[in-house]
């Protein structure tokens, strides 16, 4: 999840590049940036957790960030900022994510008890 999470940001990254150059939007880009580089920060930050709670925490946080990234998405989509296959490659890519979150914060927190 670390990996993919890093690769995910990455395609971010280039994304909101490519929206602030050659579209000239900077507002919903910047938010996107923010949140879809955040998952895999908190991903990243939870493996250096300072305990189970801390660790489960880390991980809600980057659900939140990946349903956040999600919203982005459709709506520069949904402005034709950004064009059908793009929506369709990340937010598929976001969904993942989501998904692989969900089951790692139930695993977490089924260990924990």
């Amino acid at each position: 999840i670390e990996n993919k999470s890093f690769l995910f940001a990455v395609r971010i990254a280039k994304l909101c590049r490519y929206l602030q150059e050659e579209k000239k939007e900077y507002i919903l880009s910047k938010q996107l940036l923010r949140a879809g580089t955040s998952i895999g920060a908190n991903i990243h930050e939870a493996q250096y957790a300072q305990g189970k709670k801390d660790f489960i925490s880390k991980l809600e946080i980057a659900l939140k960030e990946a349903s956040e990234t999600g919203y982005w998405l459709e709506l520069l989509y949904r402005t034709k900022y950004i064009d059908a296959q793009t929506f369709k490659t990340l937010s598929s890519k976001c969904t993942s994510l989501r998904a692989m979150l969900i089951a790692s914060c139930r695993t977490a927190k089924e260990n924990g008890k």
